[in-house]
């Protein structure tokens, strides 16, 4: 065995094209065979890379839609053959089988496939790989001879090895390679496991080993605290807007609490889209909670009512914005009042990264793409001691229809509407959460008015919103994540001025609180839907 190993021949067979063209141009101006197949033949081919199909190599033609075109002996051979192995080689010479060095595949997109809303079995089916699979094993066995490629992300590495040892992989490489691929082959082979266990089946099901697969993005200064190591990691299932995901266009290296706080912050203005998906949404989250929230017209109308919720708490949050940044957007965030330690946004314009570069040296500009609405049904977990805890995601929202007077005058429109925006916010708020909100006076936005969250007791919660919306409180709307246990709470909303209360209901004393809103001339309304978050 040699630590380095010389490519001479190489296969290329790719569902994500990402990288493609430019990997196997680096791999032919080396005088490297290219074998390729199907749509990644015809990619090479059309932007001029000389490709043996894999016809010629087998002596047998591609048959049945695809479904059996490498699985032969000409190509397991020439991954499998040990190269000092002398009988190994006599049987190379015997078949007429020339050695691979190099294996690029990527799977079908089986796990995106499935995960797509209205999926059909025959078209999940079709996207179960079996030859990628097959030649991925086969090499990752031999990986002391061949080098093997599972995604567009290890190209640099290859390529690096080949430039600085003249053609060569060296076999740490290839080990690391190989140890990535087998996780790769083991966490597609459980995605479909899970698929095929609960096809069919009326509810979620959730499998009897939990197994997702994660890639190492990049690992971190430190953790919650400076004395805990921590490192980011993404899902290869997840939303495609995302914190992991995203293109860092400024400012310093996230941090795990910065990482946390984002990933809240995009979560809470992708949620706003199932509301009001025309409309912008923007929000400020200070120590996992959202400090303000809004949604208006612009991106700058929006940051201005986020910002306007809790100025004293905005003031190095991090801020999400469900729609491009333009420069009258960037420069609200140029003034002395205002910082972030973290923007996120789908897309930034080139002025607008320039103006804040120039104003604030370390903040992180986060480019995620896109933010589309959260699907029903997506996973969430959350590690313990000893085990994990996995839920479906709280995505669900009560319709205007389903929300119930229970007590004081019939709501108005523009207060219904003002409620499913308060259901989005608080439903962000840790529990007990009690916020209150309306439009904002100024600017006819939506906008949170303050906020009282992870309090022991319900009370406490309205006392802090109460404390936080300030005179706003005056005719605006409160949202309880959860029912009054005592119409206490209630008492020191009314007070303040709120005119609509919104809750689950449930409560044995529920009727004590109404009883209290009738009296008052309060609108109290319940939706039966829960929204917990610990």
């Amino acid at each position: 065995m040699n630590d380095l190993v010389t490519i001479r021949r190489a296969i290329l067979s790719v569902s994500d094209k990402t990288g493609l063209i430019e990997f196997a141009r680096a791999l032919a101006r080396r005088d490297i065979e290219i074998i390729s197949t199907g749509g990644t033949a015809a990619a090479l081919e059309k932007a001029g890379i000389a490709v043996t199909p894999i016809d010629r190599v087998t002596g047998f033609p591609e048959i049945m839609d695809g479904r059996v075109k490498t699985l032969h002996p000409k190509v397991h051979g020439a991954l499998l053959a040990v190269r000092d192995d002398p009988e190994h080689q006599q049987a190379l010479r015997t078949h007429d089988i020339a050695p691979i060095d190099l294996v690029c595949v990527n799977l079908y997109p089986f796990e995106k496939t499935v995960a797509a809303p209205g999926v059909e079995r025959d078209e999940a089916i079709e996207q179960i790989d079996i030859g990628g699979p097959s030649m991925i094993r086969s090499a990752s066995k031999n990986h002391d001879w061949v080098t093997v490629v599972v995604g567009p992300e290890q190209y640099e590495a290859v390529l690096n090895d080949l430039n600085s040892l003249g053609g060569k992989t060296s076999l740490s490489l290839r080990r690391d390679l190989a140890a990535a691929a087998f996780k790769r082959t083991s966490a597609y082979d459980g995605a479909i496991a899970e698929y095929l266990a609960g096809a069919g089946a009326e509810k979620p099901r959730f499998p009897a080993h939990f197994r997702q697969n994660f890639s190492l993005v990049q690992e971190l200064r430190y953790g919650e605290n400076p004395h805990q190591s921590a490192a980011l990691y993404a899902s290869q299932d997840g939303p495609s807007a995302s914190i992991p995901r995203a293109r860092q266009l400024h400012g310093k290296e996230l941090g795990y609490n910065n990482i946390a706080d984002a990933a809240s912050a995009l979560e809470l203005v992708r949620s706003l889209r199932i509301i009001a998906p025309d409309s912008v949404g923007a929000a400020v989250i200070k120590h996992a909670n959202p400090c303000g929230c809004a949604l208006a017209k612009t991106a700058l109308e929006a940051l201005e009512g986020a910002i306007a919720g809790d100025p004293l708490a905005a003031y190095g949050g991090i801020i999400a914005i469900s729609a491009p940044v333009d420069l009258r957007t960037a420069e609200r965030l140029c003034r002395d009042d205002t910082f972030a330690e973290v923007l996120i946004a789908p897309s930034f314009a080139p002025e607008a990264v320039e103006a804040l570069k120039k104003r604030w040296f370390n903040m992180r500009i986060l480019e995620v793409g896109a933010i589309e609405q959260p699907r029903l049904g997506e996973l969430e977990q959350r590690s313990i001691p000893g085990g994990l805890l996995v839920q479906t995601r709280d995505a669900l929202l009560a319709a205007p229809k389903e929300f119930a007077r229970k007590a004081g005058p019939e709501p108005k429109a523009d207060a219904i509407r003002i409620a499913q925006f308060m259901e989005v916010v608080t439903r962000a708020v840790a529990s007990n959460a009690v916020a209150i909100g309306g439009i904002d006076p100024k600017t006819g936005a939506l906008r949170l008015f303050g906020a009282g969250a992870g309090q022991m007791d319900r009370l406490t919660s309205c006392r802090l919103a109460v404390q936080k919306a300030g005179p706003l409180a005056s005719g605006a709307v409160a949202f309880s994540d959860a029912f009054f246990p005592f119409p206490d709470g209630p008492q020191i909303l009314t007070d303040a001025g709120v005119t609509m209360i919104v809750h689950p209901g449930g409560s044995k004393r529920d009727q004590e609180t109404f009883d209290l809103c009738e009296k008052r001339g309060v609108t109290c309304m319940t939706t039966g839907l829960r929204h917990f978050r610990h």
